[in-house]
Parts: C-alpha cells; structure tokens; sequence
C-alpha cells in the first residue's frame, strides 16, 4: 500500500511540475505573438500587394 503512495506522489509532482512549464510556455508564445503582432500594424503601411 505504501509504494501506491509513493507513486501517487510522484506522479502529482511530475504533473505540477509539467503544468507550470506549459503555463510558461503559453505565457511566452502569447507575449511574442503580441509583439510580432503589433511590429505587423506598424509596418503595415509599407506593404504593397
């Protein structure tokens, strides 16, 4: 009974662990979309078609 426990354990810190790396990585992506995006506007009058 004892080792479920531990595995239980270790299972819910991979699992925290893994969801702040994916909170960060959408914050970033999310950030640098933003920036990309608002460069895009700015220069929009410099594009021709």
């Amino acid at each position: 009974m004892e080792k479920i426990y531990r595995e239980m354990k270790a299972v819910g810190g991979w699992n925290i662990a893994l969801g702040v790396v994916m909170i960060v990585v959408g914050v970033t992506v999310g950030v640098l979309t933003i920036v990309h995006g608002g460069k895009l506007l700015k220069d929009k009058s410099e594009v021709l078609f």
